[in-house]
């Protein structure tokens, strides 16, 4: 396993692997605060056209959705385990686990793909493309165009993740992270894990509060 390689604007390893980890919380809650606020675009909205969101939410596909949840649980999961394997010089078993991650990063895909695909063929798009005959109103289409970009947001954090884990998988079956030098590894599941969290929120906005 390589050494820890010291920057020259730092006095210590310690200091090195503090400012890192605090450089990535900032980013992790740049990246909350983006989605608290289309949280908070969303619930206002829904309180305007209640009645229209909740019909528009019914059109969403519970069963991808929960699916989709389940998936991301698991990865998280697994990721967390790869950390602890990696803490424990397990190398193989690290990037077997952050494959198994990648697998249902890739799979997650997938079903939004499937979903996107029956709404494109009931005629839901976004913005002025949108025209389902069922579910008319300003409303139907501002449940939409928010699902998409929500969605949409979500699922480029989701390939940004899934690059950030095929680089811990290489990086962990090489021996570049082992006991006393995983730090970076822990940075790459950190953002993962935020994956997983905002979807955990999506979830029940965009597929369980329906009619």
């Amino acid at each position: 396993m390589p050494a820890r390689r010291l920057a020259d604007q730092f006095e210590s390893l310690e200091k090195q692997e503090h400012a890192a980890k605090f450089g990535l919380w900032v980013f992790l809650a740049s990246e909350i605060l983006l989605f608290a606020a289309l949280f908070g675009l969303y619930t206002a909205y829904r309180l305007m056209y209640p009645a229209e969101f909740a019909r528009a939410a019914g059109h969403n596909n519970v069963a991808i959705g929960t699916i989709n949840t389940l998936i991301l649980i698991t990865s998280s999961a697994t990721v967390a385990l790869a950390l602890w394997a990696v803490r424990g010089g397990l190398k193989r078993l690290a990037s077997g686990l952050v494959l198994f991650s990648i697998g249902c990063g890739v799979l997650f895909l997938i079903l939004k793909g499937v979903e996107y695909n029956q709404h494109f063929q009931a005629g839901i798009f976004p913005g002025e493309a949108y025209r389902n005959a069922e579910l008319t109103g300003h409303g139907a289409e501002l449940f939409f165009n928010l699902y998409y970009l929500i969605t949409g947001l979500h699922a480029i954090h989701v390939i940004v993740g899934l690059v950030v884990l095929c680089w811990l998988a290489e990086g962990s079956l090489r021996g570049r992270f082992g006991p006393g030098n995983q730090a970076r590894f822990e940075l790459g599941t950190l953002y993962w894990h935020l994956v997983d969290i905002v979807w955990i929120f999506v979830w029940p906005l965009l597929y369980l509060l329906r009619e």
